[in-house]
């Protein structure tokens, strides 16, 4: 019980700090444009944020580059979540404050199979790169996280040629979840995070610990709007220890 009242002492402290800053201004509507990877976390502590504050958070979910090119047409945005590169460039661009950069969480890279198929043996590099080898098709997004792992991953085994024939290159990773689950594609690159909220597709398990790499999801103010009071308060929010439990059971980790 002790763990239980703990988590609602840390909810009940964010809640009050939410309070204090939304009874300094009427409220607002802040506009998300977030990357798929911190979707799980958003859809769920998003509405809480609301609740506590009475600000309204408008989002948009998508792959990180597809947000990217959304910000330098000029789409209006108060928050941006994206990978860290992507936010270093939107920084550089002059989109997003750089004191407004918070780190936010990281998920693992794993494996998705279809629900109740036979597992493959990720355990060690060695049954991971037989796993792999073995598989008839492997689906991805071309620009997310897990594309960008697998394809240097591959070309690290020096297997990317005999692999290309598997190929099945999605936009985003909900694609490929789709895929695994209606069996066009027999394993599925993804951060955890983008897995476990999946009823149609299982984990085969994450990739070993001398190979693992991992999807960091960072937000920022876009210029316009970093002196924003709820802006300022969403930031807080999504870093606060508050959210944690949340973080952890959508499979990501803090990195601080």
């Amino acid at each position: 019980g002790l763990r239980v009242g703990r988590s609602r002492l840390a909810g009940a402290l964010v809640v009050g700090i939410m309070l204090m800053h939304s009874a300094v201004a009427s409220a607002e509507r802040i506009t998300v444009l977030c990357s798929n990877g911190f979707k799980a976390v958003l859809q769920e502590v998003a509405p809480q944020f609301e609740k506590a504050t009475k600000h309204e958070v408008a989002i948009s979910y998508s792959v990180s580059a597809e947000l990217r090119r959304r910000i330098e047409a000029g789409e209006r945005f108060d928050i941006a979540i994206l990978t860290p590169a992507l936010m270093v460039a939107m920084i550089q661009g002059g989109h997003i404050t750089a004191r407004t950069r918070v780190e936010l969480a990281r998920s693992p890279m794993a494996l998705a199979v279809r629900r109740g198929a036979a597992k493959p043996d990720v355990r060690t590099v060695d049954s991971l790169k037989a796993s792999l080898l073995a598989s008839r098709s492997i689906a991805f997004a071309k620009e997310g996280s897990g594309g960008v792992y697998l394809m240097g991953l591959l070309k690290k085994f020096g297997v990317f040629e005999q692999m290309t024939p598997k190929f099945k290159p999605t936009t985003t990773g909900d694609d490929v979840s789709k895929a695994v689950a209606a069996g066009e594609a027999e394993l599925g690159v993804l951060p955890l995070s983008e897995i476990l909220p999946v009823p149609g597709v299982e984990l085969a398990g994450t990739f070993p610990a001398d190979i693992q790499d991992y999807s960091v999801m960072v937000a920022g103010a876009s210029a316009a709007s970093s002196q924003s009071p709820a802006v300022k308060a969403l930031l807080e929010f999504l870093t606060s220890r508050g959210i944690n439990s949340v973080i952890e059971k959508k499979g990501m980790e803090r990195t601080k």
